[in-house]
């Protein structure tokens, strides 16, 4: 194995494992441009190292392109796009006070937890619903 196959393949193996350290920079998909030189020097292809380099970039170029066209975004799609987004899911909850609001604050209880409720003032029982959700406090709205 030539010096510029060690190289290339020690370059392509410092980039796809820096990726793990910095992830999102694409340095994988330049470890993988990498990578692609190395298979042609390795092949005994008798390119120089200007040709090498160029076709680093060249392939650096097709594999970010491959990247945005074919994975960007994938990861977002969900058939729960709200997962771990409490604040998000509370939205639009109508819930049982359990404590009346008394000079805009009460409490409800959601699941096994309670939470504060800043909103106007309503007895104890009365049914309201969540308009928003700020630093952890429901501000919520009568829902009758």
């Amino acid at each position: 194995m030539s010096n510029a196959a060690i190289v290339w393949a020690v370059l392509a193996l410092v980039l796809i494992g820096l990726e793990t350290l910095a992830p999102g920079i694409f340095l994988l998909w330049f470890g993988f441009a990498a990578a692609g030189v190395f298979l042609l020097v390795l092949l005994g292809l008798p390119l120089s190292v200007v040709m090498q380099t160029l076709l680093f970039v060249i392939f650096s170029f097709v594999s970010v392109a491959v990247y945005f066209r074919y994975f960007r975004g994938k990861a977002n799609e969900t058939d729960h796009p709200l997962l771990n987004q409490k604040n998000q899911q509370m939205l639009g909850l109508v819930l049982i006070l359990e404590s009346a609001i008394v000079n805009g604050h009460g409490r409800v209880k959601v699941g096994d937890a309670f939470w504060q409720v800043h909103g106007p003032d309503a007895p104890l029982g009365s049914r309201v619903t969540v308009i928003a959700v700020d630093d952890g406090i429901l501000k919520v709205g009568l829902a009758d």
